[in-house]
């Protein structure tokens, strides 16, 4: 008769939280929301989380400046999106920012919003400048560009077709209604 394996016990909040931190970073509130969906006991969860943010392998400032870092310099995001990313998150206003912060200091909004716009430029040749312009200007604000920079850098970029721009601000900064959806 062939032995049993003996029945190994389902891992613990702390050993689950470790293999989704290895697999890729999380904030604390998406670790704390995937634990307790597994099932564990709150209290489990927070003494997990309290270890993990004592060995420092959980930290939410850090893991803003690099989601934010990442996003711009691989997905080609602006502030805004990343903002809102880092929201869903679960990463509270002043993290989000001074991560945005951390990571405007390694890599430039200005020149990402430059890389994307002159590759869709190439990419839609077919479609007349004076149409192409509004219509970059609105693929770039979707990615999370703000209005006033996207408008400035394409200006800087094909002057000649300013004017196709004439009338695209937003009647108010998406900015402003940042605070309001939170």
């Amino acid at each position: 008769m062939p032995r049993r394996a003996a029945a190994t016990p389902p891992p613990t909040a702390y050993q689950r939280a470790l293999r989704r931190l290895a697999r890729r970073d999380h904030s604390v509130a998406e670790l704390r929301r995937a634990l307790v969906e597994r099932g564990h006991e709150p209290g489990e969860v927070e003494a997990a989380l309290e270890r993990l943010r004592r060995e420092r392998y959980l930290d939410d400032a850090g893991f803003a400046e690099r989601f934010a870092r990442s996003r711009m310099q691989h997905q080609g995001l602006g502030r805004l999106r990343i903002r809102q990313g880092l929201r869903q998150r679960g990463v509270d206003r002043g993290t989000t920012e001074a991560g945005i912060a951390g990571a405007l200091c390694e890599v430039d909004e200005r020149e990402v919003l430059d890389g994307l716009a002159r590759r869709y430029w190439r990419q839609h040749t077919a479609v007349e400048p004076a149409r192409r312009l509004p219509r970059l200007w609105a693929f770039l604000l979707r990615r999370g560009f703000s209005p006033g920079l996207v408008r400035d850098r394409l200006c800087g970029l094909w002057p000649r077709w300013r004017d196709a721009l004439d009338g695209l601000e937003p009647a108010e900064p998406a900015e402003a209604h940042a605070g309001e959806r939170e």
